[in-house]
């Protein structure tokens, strides 16, 4: 029997302090069994929670299945930490990369340089300098006033002195270049552009900042001609791949072009020959019957009396489309009832010739068949 709390320690005995100390292991012992058996518990609560989670999905599944509506994607792992993984240094196939990195790369790409001055005490002599290279970004906002000069010419009109290139609605092109990078490649959303660009002290709206990824894109989309027309002209090689997308609520298309310099993406309805020969074009909407459009032609197996109207034709370059299909039209080729289709195989052949015509071929050869 333990004695009461009241009395100290130094009055009781040996055998009363041996008592104690036991009662004490004994409750210990007792409350280690319960937490035990309560862990049991709980884990066994757990493997059933998640037994549950499971029959619940498939019974979802299962009605979703009977309602006709479309299965559950897979899931898939994160992208994030394959994306920045890169700076391990290992190229594919477990290879360490050999680009130059940190401070000798850096030594090539020096954009300012700044002397800083000592105060050396009377006598000391100049022994050079010792350079350390510092990586900066600076983002600042500024607002700029042109001030842009008007004459009036002895016949009385206004001449008004033009605005540097890339100025959109009163923003500069070093800020539409950060838009487009930022939401682009970057993947930031309008909200966090507009509020990103308060922090930094440039007030501008989510409105604003859609219309500026949006609209005016002509000199982008001219670029982007550029680049696709170059990099077809020059390449030793091409590859081309095609995955489905949606575009204004509608199933589309999405091919890509490219080697390992260039990049160019085209959405349309339809992933078919023919549409695939209109963006090799590459921005050039005409249609032309060359040699190169009649052999596509002989090869595809379309009849010798279209062949021969067409080559017979004095006509062989027609600007756009609708010039093209009234060609057709006019030649009687549109009410042909012949296997393979006429226009179909005409049309084809035609965008070939206008491939090899602007040069987008000349490096290197594709497999049409």
């Amino acid at each position: 029997m333990s004695p009461p709390a009241s009395v100290s320690l130094e009055k009781l005995s040996i055998s009363e302090l041996r008592d104690r100390v036991g009662g004490l292991v004994l409750a210990l012992d007792q409350l280690r069994a319960d937490h035990a058996a309560l862990q049991d518990r709980a884990e066994a609560q757990q493997a059933r929670l998640a037994a549950l989670q499971v029959e619940n999905q498939a019974l979802r599944d299962e009605v979703a299945r009977l309602k006709g509506l479309p299965p559950r994607p897979p899931l898939r792992p994160s992208g994030m930490e394959k994306a920045t993984g890169g700076s391990s240094g290992v190229g594919p196939g477990g290879k360490r990369s050999r680009r130059r990195r940190g401070a000798k790369r850096d030594r090539e790409a020096v954009t300012a340089e700044v002397v800083v001055k000592a105060a050396p005490p009377p006598g000391s002599r100049f022994k050079g300098y010792q350079d350390i290279l510092v990586r900066e970004l600076i983002l600042r906002a500024e607002v700029v006033r042109y001030r842009r000069e008007r004459w009036v010419t002895p016949s009385g009109e206004t001449v008004l002195a033009p605005l540097p290139a890339g100025i959109v609605g009163g923003f500069g092109p070093g800020l539409r270049r950060f838009l487009l990078v930022a939401h682009a490649q970057g993947q930031v959303t309008t909200e966090r552009l507009s509020a990103l660009l308060a922090g930094i002290g440039l007030e501008i709206s989510k409105r604003q900042v859609v219309r500026l990824l949006t609209s005016r894109l002509d000199d982008l989309i001219a670029e982007d001609q550029a680049v696709l027309q170059a990099g077809l002209a020059t390449a030793r090689w091409v590859t081309v791949d095609d995955t489905a997308a949606r575009h204004a609520r509608q199933d589309a298309v999405t091919t890509q072009i490219g080697d390992d310099r260039f990049t160019a993406f085209r959405t349309g309805a339809s992933k078919s020959r023919q549409a695939f020969l209109s963006r090799l074009r590459a921005g050039h909407d005409g249609y032309v019957v060359n040699e190169a459009a009649l052999t596509y032609m002989r090869e595809r197996g379309l009849a010798w009396p279209v062949i021969e109207r067409l080559a017979a034709h004095p006509t062989r370059v027609f600007a756009d489309e609708a010039a093209w299909t009234a060609h057709l039209a006019a030649l009687g080729i549109d009410r042909l009832a012949v296997t393979p289709d006429a226009v179909q195989i005409a049309t084809e052949g035609a965008l070939w010739g206008t491939i090899q015509a602007q040069g987008l071929a000349s490096g290197h050869g594709y497999c049409l068949r």
